[in-house]
């Protein structure tokens, strides 16, 4: 859906990213919800980046789409992808199926790679979208 970007947007997206990158390291929650809370803030800074392209992912599949639009965006490699969907489809069974499914080394690697993630979408931004940060 074509968006119009402005820059609290970004800012306020990216915020989102830092807290939950931030959350997702307290020690004494579960990894469920780890996992779900740094899978959040990768699913934010992809909003971030489509938004700054002019788009917004519509309400129908709206995870997906937004992790898939990474590849049009910044650029992201198809492992890169797959690995955040793959994320996305254990954090819908953690959160709507069944507790326990996530293990700690997953909860880790999901961390990992939206501090990556984060890292790519700043000098993304910086570089082809300055005006919006």
């Amino acid at each position: 859906v074509k968006h119009r970007p402005d820059q609290r947007e970004i800012r306020e997206l990216l915020a989102i990213a830092d807290r939950d990158i931030a959350d997702a390291q307290v020690e004494g929650i579960s990894t469920d919800t780890r996992l779900s809370i740094a899978y959040n803030a990768a699913l934010q800074l992809a909003v971030a980046a489509l938004a700054a392209i002019g788009y917004r992912a519509g309400r129908e599949a709206h995870h997906y789409r937004a992790i898939q639009s990474l590849t049009f965006t910044i650029g992201a490699s198809a492992d890169l992808v797959d690995q955040l969907d793959g994320f996305r489809k254990k954090r819908n069974i953690s959160d709507y199926e069944r507790a326990g499914a996530v293990s700690e080394h997953e909860a880790g690697e999901m961390l990992a790679l939206a501090k990556t993630l984060r890292e790519t979408v700043a000098t993304w931004l910086k570089r082809n979208h300055p005006e919006l940060i």
